[in-house]
């Protein structure tokens, strides 16, 4: 017996969509052992555990590497220019608010031509998902030193070294206004899908900045941290609600230090150190928030600012939802159609006139 086309593309949209059914028909071509591959399989992996509708997600990026991530997803994509990504992204959702939207930038992107966009973006809390992926390098065009590149850094554009002092997309974000701010890493294929979960439940602008491993012009520059043999120690998974614990054996927390505005890395059981002691993690708190951006990788905080026994922090460091932007303006056009005139020969006409003989 035949079935008609109608049932049988209703039983197919019906049917639970695996990773697969999130990936384009497109080649992917990022170099080979790129971080980007696996935050797309991580992407890819969270659009599937949500089931979210491809017809009602967008992908937008700007120029760069990350940039070709719409071409590899089987929803719309746009692919627009150089650190404008937010501003398209702004007017896709203000036009269409039931779409999911979301951003994909580089750290060159995102926080140097586009830094004026991104600051704006979060300010407004647009009600999208930015994922930063931050390699600290210019990969498409060859290497070149990016604004989240480490003092010292060789390039083609700094053979003597970089001067400048690093971005921290952390304190740029919260500086900005932002109401959801998360770090993970590219190989985390446990953590990175959760946090990008948290990003798309929050319901405003959510900014997840993503360690990417560049392999080929800053290959290891996150070894320090991210490497098995060192993770427990040089990293602190952020949990709501939960003590600030981190470690092999689990028993390294932060506190506040004495005397100063600042976190401190403590061992449980030497100097009298006991879990009460330990920070528990409120990611309300925009000014533990603060501090907790400030944990990043060696050589990106200022000069005696973070102790080298200080972990990177990751998970969701600040999420506090505010009304959106689109939510707001959609509000704003609903009370003026109300209170002005309906028609364009209305208002033409209302107030004062003048007649041309």
């Amino acid at each position: 017996m035949s079935v008609p086309t109608a049932a049988v593309k209703t039983a197919k949209d019906a049917a639970v969509k695996t990773a697969k059914d999130y990936a384009s028909d497109q080649e992917v071509r990022w170099c080979p052992g790129c971080g980007d591959y696996a935050i797309l399989k991580a992407v890819q992996k969270t659009l599937a555990e949500l089931q979210a509708d491809t017809a009602k997600t967008v992908f937008i990026s700007g120029i760069g590497c990350a940039a070709r991530f719409p071409y590899y997803m089987a929803t719309y994509g746009f692919h627009t220019i150089h650190g404008r990504a937010p501003a398209f992204a702004t007017g896709v959702k203000l036009t269409n608010p039931a779409l999911d939207v979301w951003v994909v930038s580089g750290d060159g992107d995102a926080l140097s031509i586009g830094g004026n966009h991104l600051l704006h973006v979060l300010r407004r809390n647009v009600d999208l998902q930015i994922l930063l992926f931050n390699n600290e390098i210019y990969g498409l065009t060859k290497g070149q030193y990016s604004p989240t590149s480490r003092v010292g850094t060789r390039s083609p554009s700094t053979p003597g070294g970089s001067v400048d002092t690093p971005v921290c997309a952390g304190s740029f974000a919260l500086g900005a206004g932002a109401r959801f701010f998360a770090r993970s890493v590219d190989t985390q294929q446990k953590h990175l899908p959760e946090v990008l979960k948290r990003a798309r439940a929050h319901r405003g602008t959510a900014l997840v900045e993503i360690f990417q491993n560049c392999i080929v012009y800053n290959d290891g520059a996150f070894d320090s941290f991210t490497q098995r043999s060192v993770a427990a120690d040089r990293e602190i998974l952020l949990e709501h609600g939960k003590p600030m614990i981190f470690g092999k054996e689990g028993n390294k927390g932060l506190r506040l230090a004495k005397g100063r505005l600042a976190l401190e890395a403590v061992t449980l059981g030497e100097e009298g150190v006991s879990e009460a002691d330990i920070l528990v993690h409120d990611e309300t708190d925009r000014a533990l928030a603060g501090l907790l951006a400030g944990l990043q990788p060696a050589g990106l905080q200022p000069a005696g600012l973070q102790p080298p026994t200080m972990p990177v922090a990751l998970g969701v460091l600040y999420c506090d939802p505010a009304p959106s932007y689109e939510g707001r303006v959609v509000e704003e056009v609903a009370r003026a159609r109300q209170t002005h005139p309906a028609t364009l020969a209305e208002l033409l006409h209302k107030g004062h006139t003048w007649t041309v003989a």
